[in-house]
């Protein structure tokens, strides 16, 4: 229980237990007063947390030596298969397959939140600031004439500036974004980028004024981040419980720290705490409302079921939002990364299109029969094309990165394949990870026939979309099945 949890629980019972040997009016007159004293209470709190983080921002910070990037594996992809006409027809036999490794899915947490609720503070005349981000309009009350200002970075400087901005003055902007992260549903990533795009627009794009303010946003909302120098140059750092991959980090405390820019490889850091302080998720556990900036359409057919199509358009701005998402892991495990993409829901306006379409082209199927379709239309309605030569890197999909780019390789064909059937069919899904290779694996409740692995008690039948032509049940051929390892899908 944290301080400010202990103390709204004090005060209320203080205050119910004097209401009750009152009557009427006085009951209600002793609550009211009782709630001013606890929002006084509330604000001092908040108060001296910032006075003691100033009063330690204002110390010699320390300098610290970047640690190395942790590199993206190496793999030698695996590349597709076309399975034979006269194999494609012939009766599928049941074979187990056995797996020993198996990766859980990340446990969701709540977002941070504000050492205290922000409070909105009546104005007399109301200013309002209005930015964009991945093209979305936004807006936020907030008087200009109190923007951050730096003369200068030294500690002693940085403290006097926060001491200026410590006030009523940001409450309404931060409440603001906060409502903003609420509304938009906008993930921790989108929500650090929303922050800096406003302070950009308030202070100047790259500035050090910028890099404070977005600084003490992220911090009032919650979020653990730090302070750091160089030369001329100040810089925010936000912690993560993700390791993310190719991008270089600063340890501290234990806790690690990257950069919202790119970062020098030495820096002087303020190692100054603020009380419940979180450190950001990457995953995405919601449909982001951007505004719509909408895709030309794209026709998917399946070449075996020839009717069997869907014509889809994807906004463009969720598209850019994907390309600033840093790829990471969890718990040093890299098989968590397919997890991240595959278990983030399809844009809303993505499955209006295509989800009707599904639903009336699959009535009456089998499960076996739906499942088949659905694997024929990724396995030939889309281009396979391998990572390094499109991008140069390895880089996987999110679902709907899959039905804009042109080209896709194995595993951002698994994880479309899997959230689609997760949520067309309500068929349990795991992702099979094999060294250069992503296949999956459905768990029907009907009698389905293939090859299979067991896991809690139930059956997963192999499905794999990068296995061009073949069906349910069918694994692609030269698969090692003792260095393959599963991960867990959630509906």
């Amino acid at each position: 229980m944290n301080r400010f949890t202990l103390l709204l629980g004090m005060v209320l019972c203080m205050a119910q237990g004097h209401a009750q040997g009152l009557g009427g009016k006085q009951a209600h007159s002793a609550l009211d007063e009782f709630r001013k004293a606890v929002r006084q209470d509330f604000e001092n709190f908040r108060q001296q947390c910032m006075e003691e983080y100033i009063d330690f921002v204002k110390n010699p910070w320390q300098a610290f030596e970047e640690t190395k990037p942790v590199p993206m594996p190496k793999e030698e992809p695996v590349p597709p298969v076309v399975m034979p006409q006269d194999d494609q027809d012939k009766p599928i036999k049941d074979k187990p397959v056995v797996i020993e490794e198996v990766i859980e899915p990340a446990p969701v947490e709540p977002q941070p939140q504000p050492v205290q609720p922000i409070k909105e503070v009546p104005v007399v005349e109301e200013k309002t600031v209005d930015f964009t981000f991945f093209g979305t309009p936004a807006k936020v009350r907030f008087d200009t004439i109190h923007k951050v200002v730096l003369n200068g970075i030294s500690e002693a400087e940085i403290a006097k500036s926060l001491r200026n901005i410590v006030s009523k003055d940001y409450d309404n902007m931060i409440f603001d974004c906060l409502a903003l992260r609420k509304n938009l549903n906008l993930s921790d990533w989108g929500y650090i980028q929303m922050l800096k795009a406003l302070s950009d627009r308030v202070c100047g794009k790259g500035s050090n004024e910028s890099a404070l303010m977005l600084a003490y946003l992220y911090m009032q909302s919650g979020y653990k981040m730090r302070m750091a120098i160089d030369g001329n140059k100040l810089y925010m750092l936000y912690a993560s419980k993700h390791q993310i991959f190719n991008q270089a980090s600063f340890g501290i405390n234990g806790d690690v720290f990257y950069g919202v820019e790119e970062l020098p490889s030495r820096l002087y850091i303020c190692q100054a705490a603020y009380p419940n302080e979180k450190e950001m998720s990457l995953l995405i556990n919601g449909d982001q409302r951007f505004a719509e900036n909408i895709s030309p359409k794209r026709t998917v057919s399946s070449q075996k079921f020839r009717d069997f199509k869907i014509a889809v358009s994807v906004n463009k701005n969720l598209i850019d939002f994907y390309t600033t998402y840093p790829t990471s892991m969890i718990d040093d495990d890299f098989m968590t990364r397919w997890g991240m993409y595959a278990n983030t829901p399809l844009d809303k306006k993505v499955k209006d299109q295509i989800y009707p379409t599904f639903r009336s082209s699959l009535k009456g199927l089998s499960q076996l029969e739906a499942a088949n379709r659905l694997l024929n239309l990724i396995q030939t309605g889309l281009v396979y094309e391998y990572d390094n030569k499109v991008w140069g890197r390895d880089r996987a999909f999110f679902a709907e990165e899959s039905l804009f780019y042109p080209y896709c390789d194995c595993e951002d064909r698994a994880i479309l394949y899997t959230r689609i059937v997760r949520d067309i069919l309500g068929l349990d899904c795991i992702l099979i990870y094999y060294p250069g290779h992503l296949a999956a694996a459905v768990a029907f409740t009907e009698e389905v026939r293939g090859d299979y692995i067991m896991l809690n008690n139930r059956k997963f039948v192999v499905t794999d979309p990068t296995y061009i032509g073949a069906p349910v049940g069918a694994t692609m051929p030269d698969m090692d099945n003792k260095t393959a390892k599963v991960i867990i899908l959630k509906r």
